[in-house]
């Protein structure tokens, strides 16, 4: 094409040109987001479930390691959008398996949707696990019930059931992202009522807690996680660097964290006045909105409970608090922020899902409502007959999260940038950036398994 070293984003007009016309096919549908709106859907994107375990995370790093391995995730992730963003104007396309596709032919579309569906089946998975765990909790508070006896609206399988027909689903089947940029603003405004609790707490919780809280806690869900030689004068002292065995799920969780990269093409195509500079500045707003989230909710959770911060932030308080009425307010906020965000991550899969399957076909209804059913329906199988899926997260945080934001853009970049030499310096950046997630991606894999084989050897 004549148009190759024109930067689509300064190029106002095409000749007649078939092939101008398809590289520069993302010029043709302008989108109808506002700025604000895809703030939103972005950041509803970036921010779930993985808000709840970043204190434990924090109790098995340290503040100071931990502040590390979050600013440079969050670089990197940022960094991986430029090259995503780059790619896909000179590529041609915003679709992460179209790119896939144009780069390295079947094994990178599969690539792509593989590693998109892994990725988001995980956080759909992790959503409606804290419905079906919370939700129960949170109407045995309502009506006063101590003990559960067994009826249906306290068994948590039938509530995932019920919030994912009633709830998700038809918020699943709109076609347009843009219109859960109401949605998106209202879940994050629950994320924001629940850092604002967690700082409140940590001011009204003393330290050390009561020994009696702390044996019933230790004796329960976090006798396998603390080091039975803490003092009760060190249980108040905050760690800034901490190596042990859970520390190598860190970097998992806080990848996990800030996977919103299937999320990004769309919600660039559906960006009003579209351009590479302006979804960036979309992603600057976002990604700061939520380091700063992520820090101070890690932080304010650290320092009120310390070594004894359960997996699920939540589950801590439930155990020194019991049944607190501003505790079943955050449970409800956050019960609606991950119900909500639910619909944004279907629309990448499904996305994904139709490319691999139905590429180049149009939009049909039944094609669109069937996809988004069975995706719900086995996630919610997931969720009801697998007992723990903290492995699973582990799994998918160190091999499709590392695919999605170091491997496949920096792959990407290099393939398909054709107008910078391979001894530029963005080449050469991005050549390093993949070598880097290849390392995170085996180094990670590595030591979860190891950690996996060492405790099956120590239960015997």
């Amino acid at each position: 094409s004549h148009y190759a070293d024109i930067d689509p984003e300064n190029q106002n007009f095409l000749l007649d040109s078939n092939v101008g016309k398809k590289k520069y096919e993302t010029q043709y549908h302008p989108g109808t987001t506002s700025f604000g709106m895809s703030v939103f859907n972005l950041s509803n994107a970036i921010v779930g479930s993985g808000i709840l375990g970043l204190s434990y995370a924090m109790a098995n790093t340290g503040i100071a390691l931990f502040v590390i391995l979050l600013l440079f995730v969050s670089i990197f992730s940022l960094y991986s959008v430029h090259l995503l963003l780059k790619t896909a104007n000179e590529g041609g396309s915003l679709l992460y398996e179209q790119l896939g596709m144009k780069a390295f032919g079947m094994a990178g579309k599969l690539a792509a949707s593989g590693s998109i569906t892994m990725q988001n089946i995980g956080a759909m998975s992790s959503y409606l696990f804290i419905v079906k765990y919370e939700l129960p909790l949170v109407i045995k508070t309502f009506m006063n019930i101590e003990e559960n006896t067994g009826e249906w609206y306290l068994n948590g399988d039938y509530l995932v059931l019920m919030v994912s027909i009633i709830l998700i689903l038809p918020l699943s089947l709109l076609k347009n992202l843009g219109y859960l940029g109401y949605t998106s603003g209202f879940s994050l405004l629950c994320m924001v009522f629940f850092l604002i609790v967690v700082i409140w707490k940590m001011f009204q919780i003393p330290c050390p807690m009561d020994s009696d809280i702390m044996n019933m806690t230790i004796n329960g869900t976090l006798a396998p996680l603390i080091d039975e030689n803490i003092t009760s004068d060190d249980i108040c002292k905050p760690k800034y660097f901490i190596f042990n065995s859970q520390t190598v799920y860190a970097v998992p969780i806080l990848t996990f964290s800030f996977v919103c990269h299937p999320a990004i093409l769309p919600i660039y195509e559906e960006l009003k006045s579209r351009s590479r500079k302006r979804m960036m500045n979309v992603s600057y707003v976002s990604f700061f909105a939520m380091f700063l989230m992520y820090l101070l909710a890690a932080l304010f959770g650290y320092l009120t409970f310390y070594g004894k911060v359960e997996p699920e932030l939540l589950h801590t308080y439930s155990a020194y608090l019991g049944a607190d009425v501003l505790l079943l307010i955050v449970r409800l906020a956050v019960l609606m922020a991950v119900t909500l965000t639910v619909p944004v991550v279907i629309f990448p899969i499904r996305s994904s899902i139709t490319q691999l399957l139905w590429a180049g076909k149009e939009f049909r209804w039944w094609r669109h409502c069937s996809i988004t059913v069975a995706l719900l329906a086995f996630t919610n199988m997931l969720v009801i007959f697998v007992p723990t899926i903290r492995d699973i997260f582990g799994f998918i945080g160190a091999s499709a999260a590392a695919m999605l934001i170091f491997i496949l853009p920096s792959a990407f970049y290099i393939k398909l940038v054709k107008k910078e030499p391979m001894k530029s310096v963005q080449k050469i950046g991005a050549a390093f950036f993949f070598l880097s997630g290849i390392l995170v991606m085996t180094g990670c894999m590595t030591l979860i398994i190891l950690d996996w084989t060492q405790n099956a050897a120590s239960d015997g």
